[in-house]
């Protein structure tokens, strides 16, 4: 780690070396004009969903493949992002106060600020039990705190319990509409973009060559005097914030949010999306939440039995493709120079 110390970052020669992304993303911003081509405006709500998705699963990758923490409640840090906005609308549409103190608010600029806040707070939260732990007590615990987090939001009768909560607000961000389908799109792209960037810097930085490290030998991290669960409970309560951005996302996208967002079931898709795409790469998830998100899309159009060629493909990408749809490109490394060299993310 010595040779490390003084990390730099150059957005000039990540973008060199990180081209193929710089092409998903143009290719996602023509998606609008592919549907109008095509006259099918589907295509849009698809891309939302795979965006957001992507969003989740790039924050998930941060404590996973960087992290080596395999974390199974991000779904339920996604339903508190999305609840936060969806409650906050409610009580703005029936002009009552949340616990009789506090106004809603029909304004994604102060809901989805609140969103990120509050999922980094459960993150941190839970983070400070669960990252005591390591290993499979670590995935069972955050499965539990998941499964809390399910219940809790089922048991609020008030917010639609288990038939969740349909937005009925009029939402807008600072008196401006996003919520329009094709704005909307270009809003969660941008957010996604900006989600990559913030990730790609903050694994090149000190913090994440010690988040790098942590993941590889702890016990070398604690010997030179660094406190790994400092560092660790910090990527939790980021990569946590940024998924429930996403799920702010979501519910106003979707002006819709349920209990069933924040099942473990999928909890462990984002986990198979980070997994698809590869996890040497900081954007290598959007890959992976592209290609689930069009598998789960089209696949039952073929047959009713649709999990069965959707777990092959699973299956053939994951024995055939170990680096994830990044190797088809050529550029995944082993993974101690991807834990190492400081060029690429």
């Amino acid at each position: 780690m010595a040779d490390q110390s003084n990390p730099s970052f150059s957005l000039s020669a990540w973008l060199r070396g990180n081209w193929p992304i710089l092409l998903v993303l143009a290719a996602l911003a023509l998606v609008p004009t592919f549907a109008a081509a095509t006259d099918n405006p589907f295509l849009i709500r698809l891309f939302t969903r795979a965006v957001i998705f992507s969003i989740v699963a790039v924050a998930l990758n941060f404590v996973l493949g960087y992290g080596g923490l395999v974390s199974l409640m991000h779904s339920g840090l996604f339903g508190v992002g999305a609840y936060t906005v969806a409650i906050l609308a409610f009580h703005d549409y029936e002009a009552t106060k949340f616990l009789g103190l506090f106004a809603g608010t029909d304004n994604l600029a102060i809901s989805m600020p609140l969103a990120f806040l509050c999922a980094m707070g459960v993150a941190a939260l839970t983070g400070i039990i669960s990252l005591r732990t390591s290993g499979t007590y670590f995935i069972m615990i955050t499965l539990a705190f998941n499964q809390m987090l399910y219940y809790f939001f089922v048991a609020l009768q008030q917010y639609g319990g288990e038939d969740g909560l349909q937005v009925l607000a009029n939402l807008h961000f600072a008196d401006f509409n996003i919520t329009k389908r094709t704005t909307f799109y270009y809003v969660a792209v941008g957010v996604l973009t900006a989600t990559i960037f913030v990730f790609a810097r903050l694994v090149q930085s000190r913090f994440g060559i010690i988040l790098r490290a942590t993941s590889q030998n702890e016990r070398r991290v604690v010997a030179l005097g660094i406190p790994p669960l400092r560092y660790k409970l910090m990527a939790f309560a980021i990569s946590g914030a940024v998924t429930g951005l996403a799920g702010a996302l979501w519910a106003s996208g979707q002006a819709f949010v349920s209990p069933s967002d924040l099942s473990w079931v999928r909890a462990g898709d984002y986990v198979v999306m980070a997994v698809l795409g590869g996890m040497g790469r900081v954007w290598g998830p959007v890959l992976g939440a592209i290609l689930f998100v069009l598998l789960e899309a089209y696949l039952p159009s073929w047959t009713q039995f649709w999990q069965l060629p959707f777990g092959i493909v699973v299956v053939l990408i994951v024995v055939y493709l170990r680096g994830g749809l990044v190797d088809v490109l050529g550029l995944t490394r082993s993974k101690s120079a991807s834990n190492t060299e400081g060029g690429h993310a």
